[in-house]
């Protein structure tokens, strides 16, 4: 007899990337036995609540047949929040989730790219909706109710975007911004914003958190 599948593992990348960004986590969940959906969005072309509504519309859509975990890189993690707040998605339909560097509190780089049309022409609308403070979508999106870990980077860069921070960060995403209210466990990890979804110790982590609750 085959054993039982530890459920569908849904992964949704972040602003600027496409579902090729999380394929070594697509490859890792299904050598566990997931049933993964590696969801595609146009990141670029449409706000965060357009986004929020596409996605909830396509995970309410998947079958009913066992835990619905996700594992979110990035903007991911605040299009997953909006779609549960927006109620594309109900929250009992959730499992564990593992957020990788999401903005939950907004990103400073989103603050200080939002001075130039230049940023708006290049990620879209979804961009700027990414700043801290009530101008952005992040702080608007209630606390969470799911399992939620969440893993976040902090690197040492003599960058322009470095100055910005007032703590540890990943380069886009500071340690401090990366934390949200109800979540269970959290992790810092020395991994930059880009590429924390492909870094070994980063995916070990994540799947020990989807089966156990919690980080090693």
């Amino acid at each position: 007899m085959e054993p039982a599948s530890p459920g569908t593992l849904v992964l949704l990348h972040g602003l600027g990337r496409t579902a090729r960004s999380m394929r070594r986590l697509a490859a890792e969940g299904a050598r566990r036995g997931y049933r993964v959906r590696n969801l595609g969005y146009p990141s670029r072309r449409a706000s965060v609540h357009a986004h929020a509504e596409r996605v909830g519309i396509a995970l309410a859509a998947l079958p009913d047949d066992g835990p619905l975990h996700a594992v979110t890189h990035s903007m991911g993690g605040i299009v997953l929040r909006a779609a549960l707040a927006g109620g594309w998605l109900a929250p009992e339909r959730l499992g564990r989730v593992v957020m990788l560097a999401p903005p939950n509190r907004g990103s400073e780089l989103a603050d200080w790219l939002c001075r130039t049309p230049f940023f708006r022409l290049v990620l879209g609308p979804a961009g700027p909706e990414l700043r801290t403070g009530s101008g952005g979508i992040p702080s608007a999106l209630p606390p969470v109710s799911f399992a939620l870990g969440i893993i976040a980077g902090a690197v040492k860069r003599r960058t322009v975007a470095a100055s910005l921070f007032g703590g540890p960060n990943d380069g886009k995403v500071s340690v401090a911004r990366a934390r949200v209210e109800g979540m269970r466990d959290f992790l810092v990890v020395p991994c930059a914003h880009t590429f924390i979804m492909n870094a070994p110790d980063v995916i070990d982590q994540t799947f020990h958190f989807l089966a156990h609750g919690a980080f090693a």
